[in-house]
């Protein structure tokens, strides 16, 4: 009986490719072209982890099709519809979503769906914020890292004036422009955070802190960037500030900053360590 699921499910799944084939396509184009969301392309293979982890239970689950499966269904492409008449990619990109969730639902149940919520939900980060909210958070994260990169150089001794987000040296002038702003960083440390979290540790509020100290690692450590891309260019000349050094120089923050990331776990897990598992009943007799 599950076989003949399976088998629906995946031409299900085809048809949805089909349907949402535009919408998957251009999706993918944002992956390649935007450094944003560069991370999207490992979205996917992870969910399908999580999926394939989870096999036991969805083995053991009973399979009760439902006919909900079909308002998701139907929500799904509703807001797919949404999105191409109102020329909204958000929109038409998250109708995806219900749409997975409807086909779980239909060909196998609430069980089924339960035990797939956290891997349809992890889609989720695959699909670009809308623009709107974009540039909302974008700019307050330029203007952050300006005045730290101003605090910082003025703290070493470094004569700097901050205009906005331009910072003016002696010998050059510094711009932290929108790729600069760290959004960049934090999607992928958020995206990094989620998976670490899942798999380090099994407590929910673990996971949900190592997700939200990725924000503040994240908005730091460009900072950081910015003050130390500021000395180089003062210090070595503008060329530090250009090119491989700078795009280089991004790598070393996002490094240090999953470095955070992981200390901050180890510290957590040192201050509440997590409770003892308890052994198997033939360890239990092998032990007596």
């Amino acid at each position: 009986m599950k076989s003949r699921s399976i088998a629906a499910a995946a031409v299900v799944t085809l048809a949805v490719v089909l349907v949402f084939g535009k919408v998957l396509l251009r999706l993918v184009d944002d992956w390649i072209v935007d450094g944003n969301y560069s991370h999207g392309f490992l979205i996917i293979p992870i969910a399908l982890y999580f999926v394939w982890e989870r096999r036991q239970k969805l083995a053991a689950a009973p399979l009760a099709p439902s006919w909900m499966g079909l308002v998701f269904l139907g929500g799904g492409i509703a807001v797919l519809l949404a999105g191409l008449w109102g020329s909204e990619l958000f929109l038409s990109r998250v109708g995806l979503l219900p749409v997975t969730a409807g086909i779980v639902l239909f060909l196998f149940g609430w069980a089924h769906l339960r035990i797939l919520v956290f891997p349809i939900a992890f889609l989720l980060l695959m699909i670009p914020i809308p623009a709107i909210i974009f540039n909302q958070i974008a700019f307050p994260l330029q203007m952050f890292a300006s005045r730290v990169g101003e605090w910082a150089i003025s703290a070493v001794g470094i004569p700097v004036l901050r205009e906005g987000n331009v910072l003016i040296l002696a010998h050059t002038t510094l711009e932290v422009a929108e790729a600069c702003s760290g959004i960049r960083s934090l999607v992928s440390l958020i995206t990094l955070g989620i998976v670490y979290g899942y798999f380090m540790d099994q407590r929910s509020w673990v996971r949900l802190l190592l997700v939200a100290s990725a924000i503040p690692v994240a908005i730091l450590a460009n900072g950081a960037r910015v003050a130390g891309t500021g000395m180089a260019a003062h210090w070595i000349g503008k060329d530090a500030a250009e090119g491989f050094f700078h795009e280089f120089s991004g790598w070393i923050v996002f490094l240090f900053a999953f470095v955070m990331i992981l200390a901050i776990q180890k510290f957590i897990v040192k201050v509440a360590p997590k409770p003892a598992q308890p052994l198997p009943p033939a360890a239990n007799a092998a032990a007596v």
